[in-house]
């Protein structure tokens, strides 16, 4: 079996409950039911629901987990119960009964929790952007954007179109100094200039 997975945390279904596998993932959420720990495990695919009981040998290591350690779990695929299915996941039909479990990382209380979509002030969420990214809503919005730029250009290739990167079109600066443009209002017949930064030097030429 591989080292971190035989699924992603978004593809176990119905007709794999019996098997044994292993997810790796990020702990979205945990709860404790009564001697009954829930970990919603997420990773880029997806949620799945993993449960794990006294009985169980990673119990123990289970109740010291928090949102966001990152972890590798072995476990049975079971069907949930009708009342317990949830429409919401595609992994809404099963889930994990935790047999051994690694903690591959842990994590201190996060200044911006991913769980949820709770409005925070833009600096904390620009400081903690990492943090911020991983958040539900903000990730689909990454993914949507990958998917409609990968459409565009599809559609532009079978129109036979082409792409050229620009930085392609322009000769790059000598003696690792860097490009880039700066607003001019002293110069009217342009509104921006080509200035150099001398790394070496730090001097504007």
């Amino acid at each position: 079996m591989h080292r971190y997975r035989s699924h992603t945390c978004g593809e176990l279904r119905a007709n794999n409950v019996g098997e044994t596998t292993r997810l790796s993932g990020w702990v979205h959420r945990v709860r404790d039911h009564g001697g009954l720990l829930f970990i919603d495990l997420r990773d880029h695919y997806g949620i799945t629901q993993c449960v794990v009981d006294p009985d169980s040998a990673a119990f123990k290591l289970a109740e010291t987990v928090r949102s966001e350690w990152c972890i590798r779990i072995d476990g049975d695929v079971k069907k949930r119960s009708d009342e317990t299915i949830n429409e919401n996941l595609g992994t809404g039909e099963i889930e994990i009964f935790i047999r051994d479990m690694e903690v591959l990382g842990d994590s201190q209380e996060l200044p911006l929790p991913v769980f949820g979509e709770l409005e925070y002030p833009e600096d904390i969420r620009l400081k903690y952007r990492f943090l911020d990214l991983r958040r539900d809503t903000l990730h689909a919005n990454l993914m949507k954007r990958t998917k409609i730029i990968n459409s565009m250009r599809k559609r532009m290739n079978d129109a036979e179109f082409n792409e050229f990167q620009t930085p392609i079109l322009t000769a790059s600066s000598p003696e690792g100094a860097r490009d880039f443009l700066v607003p001019s209002r002293i110069h009217p017949a342009s509104s921006t200039h080509c200035h150099r930064h001398h790394s070496s030097s730090n001097s504007c030429l």
